[in-house]
């Protein structure tokens, strides 16, 4: 059993873990705070389908539910009376900005007494609820640059700013869109809250066990099946949800049993785990909320991060694959019995209307719409689908099912004259005939609870996206980012590869205590315009910043999805955190290959040719680090043998004239010599026979 974890930093992670996923151990979500959620969710979707308010408002009054929602859940003192107090002062703050929009707009900068009032109120409100969700290590970092903000002028030489009055510093952040209500709350009150939503629907329909059905049946007899069957489940549940911790506490309450039940040790059960769900981030189409933070902050068009992520994602799953596949063959693992494996296909037969929503989605997407259009049309059409199911099972015959969703389609299809209201309309429209249908208001609650629930899983992100927004403020108001930006490319001007390490240490520091998506705002603001001034492509600096930024989730002290899958798993979530670095091998390379050879994301003009050069060079290394890590190919890899694959396998990576060369005649001879031994092997075995 998993003893509690002793190092502080450890306790704080796990107490991370456990409120990044509010389902575990949080407060039940009943009564007055439960149509509080639905009114919340409510409220986001018609300000996306309808945008009837100002963007600042929506900001304002979203922040105003999160803090509402948060302090009920998580009251002082464990008084419920005490919460509601301070959710109302709260919610108020944001209907502030509501009521006095047009006076705001006339006095921007000039902040009444009124105004401070609610700045500072707003401000010190948003630490405290982040502490709350989660743990201290957040707040502390933001706080740093408030009291830098603050007090900077008092700091010796080139750190010092001009000092700026308390006054400035509040208009700043409580006010305006550089603070609090900066971009990463509007891509939280918009994008991303809508996406959570829609990933809360797909669960409540059943996504999860079409999902883990279909990687069963099409896995799970083969060499170490079960570990196979999590890192599909995981990559496709990562489609559609986009939060690495959140995946880990659904997929993993499945994968991890089957796993150890199979033979794999807790901890290697939970590492994959942990690799899988944290790899559903960067798996397109729904990656995780940094994707539309990014997309936003660099003014590219979604589609073109997706297009950038699509192959690194491809080889990050590769890896866990191979991974996976080699350790089974190191322990002897087989797969479970053909005949205990759902038929894949009859999953799909069964629930194949879920996938249409996502394709739709898809398709939205690469046709050049905006993400908050297509999830807002994913969205309307997940629920005409659900509440659709319902209803047609009433209908007795084929016949009258396929009569009754031809009309859907067509009431459906009016959008496209109509707009976004027509798909509500049919949605309420069919609301209402399920509530006089026997049986139907069970459909009607589960859609209440989706409601509920997505605004649950928005919280640690909303929150989240709030209080970084007083690093950007500071950040702009001082303009400190440009100071570390210089030492970077300072460094960088001697050696490009140094400047990388230094990036992906502050981010993998800065991860160790704060979510994803803070942690990409954070280094994005700080490193990628350096990485960008030495020659770095935009995306790639990006994505260089993003992919470690998830790295961290998986890297030992505090790696938050290990800590996720610990109680799962029943290990140590440091012995987790070892085995999922192992796993995830891939996740730290690719990105140093990128940016040494763009092609790997479809950036530079080295065109096709240099792309799949590139993605069969990092194929072969990753078979060689599976190698090495495992110690096993066909049968196990005597030690030289596994220094050879990893010096192998560098060679491949370092993108220097001649390596490739020298990389891949050494994996010639490397695989030589193995099949040599393995008939060696088999015809001792023959022999002894």
């Amino acid at each position: 059993e998993m003893g509690a974890p002793t190092d502080p930093l450890a306790a704080q992670a796990a107490h991370n873990a456990q409120l990044q996923t509010p389902d575990e151990g949080s407060p039940a979500f009943v009564g007055a705070l439960f149509w509080v959620a639905v009114v919340f969710s409510v409220f986001q979707i018609v300000t996306a389908a309808f945008s009837p308010l100002s963007s600042t408002v929506v900001r304002a009054v979203h922040v105003g539910f999160l803090l509402l929602v948060t302090y009920v859940l998580y009251p002082p003192a464990r008084q419920q009376w005490l919460g509601w107090c301070i959710g109302a002062v709260a919610f108020a703050t944001g209907l502030y900005h509501w009521v006095f929009e047009a006076e705001l707009v006339q006095r921007a900068g000039e902040l009444t007494s009124a105004d401070m009032a609610v700045g500072v109120l707003v401000i010190a409100l948003v630490f405290e609820a982040a502490r709350r969700i989660m743990g201290i290590a957040l707040p502390l970092v933001c706080a740093t640059f408030l009291l830098y903000g603050l007090f900077g002028q008092y700091l010796p030489g080139g750190l010092a700013h001009r000092g700026y009055g308390l006054d400035q510093i509040v208009g700043q952040l409580g006010f305006g869109t550089e603070g609090i209500y900066g971009t990463p709350t509007y891509v939280s009150s918009s994008y991303i809250f809508l996406f959570i939503l829609f990933g809360a629907f797909l669960e409540q329909a059943g996504m999860i066990t079409l999902f883990t059905d279909f990687a069963l049946g099409l896995f799970g007899h083969t060499k170490g099946g079960p570990a196979k069957v999590a890192v599909v489940s995981s990559g496709l549940m990562g489609t559609i949800n986009g939060s690495g911790v959140a995946n880990v506490v659904t997929t993993g309450q499945f994968t991890i049993p089957l796993m150890k039940r199979f033979g794999y040790k807790a901890e290697f059960a939970g590492g994959v785990e942990a690799t899988a769900s944290m790899g559903g981030q960067i798996m397109p189409p729904v990656m995780g909320a940094v994707a539309f933070i990014m997309a936003e902050t660099i003014d590219v068009p979604y589609v073109e991060i997706c297009k950038a992520a699509a192959i690194p994602a491809m080889l990050y799953f590769f890896t866990a694959f191979v991974m996976v596949h080699l350790e089974a063959g190191r322990r002897g693992l087989v797969g479970m019995p053909k005949d205990q494996c759902p038929n894949p296909w009859t999953a799909i037969r069964l629930r194949w209307y879920l996938i249409l929503p996502l394709a739709v989605l898809v398709w939205l997407l690469f046709s050049g719409y905006t993400p908050l259009f297509s999830g807002m049309v994913g969205l309307a059409l997940t629920v005409v689908l659900i509440f659709g199911a319902a209803m047609a099972q009433r209908f007795g015959t084929r016949v009258l099912q396929i009569i009754f969703w031809v009309l859907i389609g067509l009431a459906a299809s009016s959008f496209f004259k109509y707009g976004i209201g027509a798909i509500i309309a049919l949605a309420l429209g069919m609301a209402v005939v399920l509530w006089f249908v026997t049986g139907g208001r069970s459909t009607l609650k589960m859609a209440l609870n989706a409601l509920a629930e997505g605004a649950k899983h928005a919280l640690p992100v909303g929150v989240a996206c709030a209080l970084v927004g007083v690093i950007i403020g500071v950040l702009t108001l001082t303009g400190a980012a440009t100071l570390f930006a210089g030492t970077i490319i300072r460094l960088g001007q001697s050696s490009l590869f140094l400047s990388l390490v230094l990036t992906m240490f502050v981010c993998l520091v800065l991860g160790m205590g704060i979510p994803t998506i803070p942690n990409y705002i954070i280094t994005s603001s700080l490193a990628a315009p350096a990485l960008l001034e030495l020659g770095v492509p935009l995306i790639v600096s990006h994505m260089f910043v993003f992919y470690f930024g998830i790295m961290a989730d998986l890297t030992p002290p505090v790696a938050l999805a290990a800590f996720a899958a610990a109680p799962i798993a029943r290990a140590s979530p440091m012995k987790i955190g070892f085995q999922a670095m192992r796993i995830a091998i891939a996740g730290f390379v690719i990105p140093y290959m990128a940016v040494y050879a763009p092609a790997l994301m479809l950036q530079g003009n080295g065109g096709w040719t240099a792309t799949v050069f590139i993605v069969f060079k990092a194929v072969i290394a990753i078979v060689l680090w599976g190698g090495a890590a495992i110690g096993y190919w066909i049968q196990p890899l005597a030690w030289w043998e596994r220094i050879w694959a990893l010096a192998a396998a560098g060679f491949l990576v370092a993108a220097l004239p001649a390596t490739d060369e020298i990389g891949l005649g050494m994996t010639l001879l490397l695989a030589a010599w193995h099949a040599l031994r393995v008939r060696q092997a088999s015809r001792e075995r023959q022999a002894t026979a």
